[in-house]
């Protein structure tokens, strides 16, 4: 899923970068509250993590102006400050969560997992599509009992399918939501990977989970 951090500290936000991208998620960064709307408005993102305390727009005022004008992505506000005062604030602004520094990586982890549960209504952190599970905080696939191995990319584009059961997914839906901004567009490279998940997914099962919608994109059901 697609995660935009706003954060004016470069070594944090480089550091939450590549932990999430190591996690499988696609990362966005912006450096002040004016490239954070910019870019929160311009792209469509699973989650935002918004520091309280960046220049142009403080990062109460971006997720206020982002609620009055209607997104209800959700979003985790991160904050050197201590104090109740500082929390309701972010919270009365529209945020879904606060987390204050310094955090531990695998709990901010937990969070983003917690919140992108509640926005997909899921009960627990294991997608399931007929015989096929994906285990969000482990990583571990299973179809029909048997564990199979995939990249990152290939599990945040196995993840992007899965939350969208019997859902057409075109490849521009797929690029916003697994790869980042510096994704080139011209390449063949969704069709590359699809393929992939189909070889190791599809492949040795009479019944296929993932088709192919010619002209419209791709899809996963049981049953497909």
């Amino acid at each position: 899923m697609r995660i935009l951090i706003v954060e004016d500290e470069e070594k944090i936000s480089e550091f939450l970068r590549d932990g999430l991208q190591e996690e499988g998620f696609a990362v966005d960064m912006a450096l002040d509250g004016e490239e954070g709307y910019y870019l929160a408005t311009t792209n469509d993102y699973d989650l935002l993590i918004l520091d309280l305390m960046i220049p142009k727009t403080d990062g109460v005022a971006l997720c206020r102006k982002l609620r009055d004008e209607g997104s209800r992505v959700p979003v985790i506000m991160l904050t050197a400050k201590m104090g109740v005062k500082n929390k309701v604030a972010g919270l009365d602004a529209g945020a879904d969560d606060y987390l204050t520094k310094p955090f531990a990586f695998e709990e901010l982890l937990a969070r983003i997992r917690a919140q992108l549960r509640k926005k997909d209504n899921l009960a627990t952190n294991v997608l399931a599509v007929g015989d096929l599970s994906l285990d969000l905080q482990t990583h571990e696939i299973r179809r029909a009992g048997k564990e199979i191995s995939l990249t990152t990319r290939e599990i945040a584009l196995l993840e992007y399918l899965m939350r969208n059961p019997g859902r057409v997914l075109s490849r521009a839906m797929i690029i916003e939501h697994v790869w980042d901004i510096n994704y080139k567009t011209d390449t063949n490279v969704i069709d590359v990977f699809i393929n992939h998940l189909r070889k190791k997914i599809d492949k040795d099962h009479p019944r296929k989970l993932i088709s192919t919608l010619h002209g419209r994109g791709y899809m996963i059901k049981a049953g497909a």
